[in-house]
């Protein structure tokens, strides 16, 4: 157990991961905010355990004048919420000191954005690069594409998630929880050509992985890739900049929603717990809506000729 903690924590880290499968980075996080809310408190002669409202409201202000990011803040209070839910769902709160707090005030950023046009720049890149790399990243940036993966989930999937039905492929998440993506046709007939050059190598055909690599991993690490998408970019005159695997994710779905895909369907493509994390594309369809209203409601004005 870290030292400064109670034994509360560690019981509240085996719940995340027995009831809800968090992930170890997950876990770690809320104990390193968890640490840093006892660091506090210790020096207000306050308790973690039995911390009431008002010291809690006193860490937000000291968060506050201290300049901290709203976002990092908002995250901080999300982890106290928890922590104390669970000490008052467990009994070993007869309150819940965090029932009055208010979330810091933040605005969501809206993700970098690539048109289809620039993605189809993307993918077109992929497919003129020459020899086995080539096939094998035209495989990558059509899958990334065609299913809006997580990179961590992209470069470590396993070479079964792939055979075992060339319309979908098999993805684990966050937490080990798997989800069924469709492929399109191009993404599938890209990943079948890194197939068949990947057998006909016996290094890489002994690897259970479907991109191996000689990292420690095993496959192709997030670094790697990412470092091919920013010469992709270049290749195909995008700035660098504006261009990673993530935005490729965020293309994904904003371009389903823009062609009219509902936003649980795209939430659970994305594997998103919480739909409440999707909505951050809802930018796409309050534009569709608003447009709907204009050319369908009784009482909107004809266009002009």
């Amino acid at each position: 157990m870290t030292t400064g903690l109670p034994p509360t924590v560690d019981l509240f880290e085996e719940m995340l991961r027995a009831e809800r499968g968090a992930a170890d980075n997950t876990v770690a996080a809320y104990r390193r905010d968890l640490a840093h809310l006892a660091a506090f408190l210790s020096g207000e002669g306050a308790i973690l355990d039995s911390a009431g409202t008002a010291d809690l409201h006193a860490y937000l202000a000291a968060l506050d004048r201290a300049g901290m990011a709203p976002r990092t803040a908002a995250r901080r209070l999300s982890a106290m919420r928890q922590f104390y839910r669970f000490l008052y769902a467990e009994g070993r709160r007869q309150d819940d000191p965090t029932a009055t707090l208010d979330s810091p005030k933040r605005g969501r950023p809206l993700p970098k954005l690539l048109s289809e046009d620039r993605v189809d720049d993307l993918l077109r890149a992929a497919g003129a690069r020459p020899g086995a790399d080539g096939v094998r990243l035209a495989a990558l940036m059509q899958l990334l594409y065609a299913t809006g993966m997580r990179v961590s989930e992209l470069v470590g999937l396993p070479l079964a998630a792939a055979v075992r039905d060339p319309r979908l492929i098999l993805v684990r998440g966050k937490g080990g929880k798997e989800r069924l993506v469709p492929l399109n046709e191009a993404a599938r007939e890209a990943v079948q050509a890194w197939v068949e050059v990947r057998a006909g190598n016996p290094r890489l055909a002994a690897s259970p992985f479907l991109f191996p690599s000689r990292s420690g991993a095993g496959h192709l690490t997030r670094h790697r890739f990412g470092q091919l998408v920013k010469e992709l970019a270049a290749a195909a005159e995008i700035d660098p900049a504006k261009v990673s695997p993530h935005v490729l994710r965020h293309a994904f779905a904003t371009h389903l929603l823009n062609r009219g895909a509902d936003l649980r369907s795209v939430q659970q493509m994305l594997g998103h717990a919480d739909i409440s994390t999707t909505q951050i594309y809802t930018h796409v369809l309050d534009e569709r809506l608003r447009q709907l209203v204009e050319r369908h409601h009784p009482l909107a004005k004809p266009p002009a000729e």
